[in-house]
C-alpha cells in the first residue's frame, strides 16, 4: 500500500540575528502595551522579555515575520500598520548594516566616487547577496529603462498570508533606507507592484531610477 501520511511543509527562516533586530526595532518604536499587543497576536510571546540569539542560524521563521507584519496590522488597523511595518523595514536595515558589517565589509565599499547608477547596482547587488546567502528568502533582480525591480520568489514578509493589497511594506521600508545609504542620502519612489498574498508568482517591487530631489 502506498504512503499516504502528509509530509510536513518546509519550514524557511531569517537568521536568529536578522530576528533579533526586527522585535527589538519594533520594541523601540511601539509602546511597552502595543509591543505585548502586537507579540501576542503573532504567537511570539516568547519574545515578550528575551530575543533570539545574535546568531546566524536560521532559527526565525518565515512564518513570524509574517505574522509580526499582520499582528501590526491588527493593532493599528490596515493602513497605520502598514506605515509601522515600512517605518520598522527601515530601522531595521540601519541597524543590519551595523550588525553585518563586521562580516560583509559594508561601510568600507568603495562607492563614494562612483556615478550613482552604478552605486545602486552595488548596492542591490550586495542587498540581493546578503538575503541569498544568508536567509532562505530567494531574491533576483530587474530593470528597465526607467526602474530597478527587487523580485522575492519566496517571500518571508507576507508568508501565508492572503490580502486584497500588496502588503510587503517591511521590505519596502528596507529597500528605502538601503537607497539612502547607498546613494549616499537620496529619496527614491519604492513601490511593490505584485504580492503572492494578493495571489501573484512574485513580490516585485519597482524603484524609480531617478531619486526623488532629482
Amino acid at each position: 500500500m502506498a504512503d499516504i501520511t502528509a509530509k510536513p511543509l518546509p519550514t524557511f527562516g531569517y537568521p536568529n540575528r536578522m530576528g533579533r533586530i526586527m522585535l527589538h526595532t519594533i520594541q523601540k518604536m511601539a509602546t511597552p502595551e502595543e509591543n505585548s499587543q502586537i507579540l501576542q497576536i503573532a504567537g511570539l510571546q516568547e519574545f515578550l522579555n528575551h530575543l533570539p540569539p545574535a546568531d546566524l542560524d536560521l532559527g526565525f521563521s518565515f512564518q513570524s515575520v509574517s505574522a509580526l507584519q499582520a499582528a501590526a496590522e491588527a493593532v493599528y488597523g490596515v493602513e497605520k500598520g502598514r506605515a509601522f511595518n515600512q517605518k520598522v523595514g527601515r530601522a531595521c536595515l540601519e541597524g543590519g548594516l551595523r550588525e553585518f558589517n563586521p562580516l560583509l565589509g559594508i561601510a568600507d565599499l568603495p562607492t563614494r566616487l562612483l556615478p550613482l547608477s552604478l552605486k545602486l547596482h552595488v548596492g542591490f547587488d550586495m542587498f540581493a547577496m546578503v538575503f541569498n546567502r544568508f536567509t532562505d528568502q530567494v531574491v533576483t533582480l530587474g530593470e528597465d529603462d526607467k526602474t530597478y525591480k527587487w523580485i522575492i520568489s519566496r517571500c518571508p514578509v507576507c508568508w501565508e498570508r492572503h490580502t486584497d493589497e500588496p502588503c510587503c511594506h517591511l521590505a519596502i521600508g528596507i529597500l528605502e533606507e538601503g537607497l539612502f545609504w547607498a546613494s549616499g542620502g537620496r529619496r527614491f519612489r519604492v513601490v511593490e507592484t505584485q504580492c503572492i498574498a494578493t495571489g501573484s508568482d512574485n513580490c516585485v517591487i519597482v524603484i524609480d531610477k531617478r531619486p526623488i530631489q532629482g
